[in-house]
């Protein structure tokens, strides 16, 4: 937070992260992060701001719905918020409220993802006025912004490997864009040098960081590889596999969202594993039937889920499923060469993060997972059970072994 304060961004929006560590925790970023606008109200944060930019007045409205909070029930206290209907209802009453005003530009800062940044520039009135959707959450790279309803929709990807620049044209009279250009700019020395005081204040952690994670734990025989979290990776089954070795469950779910970067080794040290594998989530064993683990595979694994808004999951070795696009359909689902069965019950495990959200990412309730026998907590943190596998077994070989496949 202090690195973003140094940035000092004119106006930002909540993604989901910071509602990770709960209420509390939320509470303290709003009282320690300077660029945050506050309101003493029902509204935890100011749901937008005017910010007058060479003589322009721009009208930023931020935007987070019901479908990227419902999957971030880690504190009670906090629910979600609304629908994508209910946003564009409350951007039309905030656009409204400013009617008497000489508004020149509205942009929403959403954080809800692409395919739902095109979905809500739909469903808003032109009258309104919104000009732009600089959206998060999918991860999303454009080349050029889409154009929805006559409104810009653009996104950067992640991180800051590269930001995205509009240059545009505003008629005054219209309060419109009338000609733009968008670019992305990679964060890199050709394109600019970095902040030296911003890097010497990083530099001043940096010993005290690398005589802790600086350390060696494992070496594997070549860089293992996450490309997306919508299929099976290498990282993915190697976790998986540590994870069901160590509980002797039947199938293991690691979810591919919580693997943060897209490669881990050769060497690989404390740090490089906490950075990619960084959430310190509990490990939960379940008993369920053959139609709910089918109804699990199913869920996960649809199309409709695999557009950078849903939860996907890496499972381990011995786990067959097989999904037909054309018939949206799980076609089989076999356990070291055995098809599932009516007979049988079978053991599962789950993050804690998504055993509390279970209905979004495998399409069952908590209480669906507790009907054949009482959950067990088998391990306050699957990153320390990783850890340790790692640590002890060196050499590790891991590949995509198509335990997820689809037709």
């Amino acid at each position: 937070m202090e690195i973003m304060n140094y940035l000092a961004p004119d106006v930002a929006t909540l993604g989901n992260h910071e509602f990770d560590y709960g209420l509390p925790h939320l509470l303290f970023l709003e009282k320690v992060a300077n660029f945050y606008i506050t309101q003493y109200n029902k509204r935890l944060f100011q749901p937008y701001v005017v910010k007058n930019v060479d003589g322009f007045d721009i009208l930023f409205i931020g935007i987070i719905t019901e479908k990227v909070m419902d999957m971030l029930k880690t504190d009670n206290m906090l629910s979600s918020f609304i629908t994508l209907q209910e946003a564009a209802s409350k951007v039309g009453k905030i656009c409204n409220a400013y009617k008497n005003d000489d508004i020149d530009l509205t942009i929403l800062l959403t954080y809800i993802g692409f395919e739902s940044d095109k979905e809500l520039a739909s469903l808003l009135d032109p009258a309104w006025g919104v000009d732009m959707i600089i959206g998060g959450h999918s991860h999303t790279i454009l080349e050029q912004p889409a154009i929805v309803n006559n409104i810009l929709i653009a996104q950067a990807g992640t991180g800051t490997d590269q930001v995205g620049r509009f240059d545009i044209t505003v008629d005054d009279d219209t309060n419109s864009i009338v000609d733009w250009t968008w670019k992305l700019v990679p964060i890199d020395n050709a394109h600019c040098q970095p902040d030296e005081k911003l890097t010497a204040f990083i530099d001043g952690f940096k010993d005290v960081v690398d005589r802790k994670y600086g350390s060696i734990i494992s070496k594997f025989p070549r860089t293992l590889t996450h490309p997306e979290r919508t299929r099976e990776t290498e990282p993915g089954n190697l976790f998986a596999d540590a994870i069901q070795e160590k509980t002797g469950v039947d199938v293991t779910f690691v979810g591919s969202g919580s693997i943060r970067k897209t490669e881990l080794g050769s060497v690989v040290t404390l740090g490089d594993y906490l950075t990619l594998f960084p959430y310190d989530d509990s490990v939960t064993r379940f008993t369920v039937t053959r139609a709910q683990l089918r109804h699990a595979f199913a869920g996960f694994m649809r199309p409709e889920n695999r557009k950078g808004e849903g939860e996907y999951y890496q499972v381990n070795r011995g786990v067959k499923a097989v999904y037909d696009l054309v018939k949206h359909e799980l076609v089989s689902l076999t356990l070291n060469g055995v098809p599932v069965d009516d007979s049988s019950r079978y053991s599962i495990c789950l993050q804690g993060y998504h055993y509390k959200n279970s209905t979004v990412g495998l399409q069952l309730t908590g209480e669906e997972l507790a009907q054949v026998e009482q959950p067990r907590l088998l391990a306050t943190s699957g990153r320390d059970v990783v850890e340790e596998y790692l640590r002890n077994h060196q050499n590790l070989q891991a590949k995509v072994e198509r335990r997820l496949q689809y037709l």
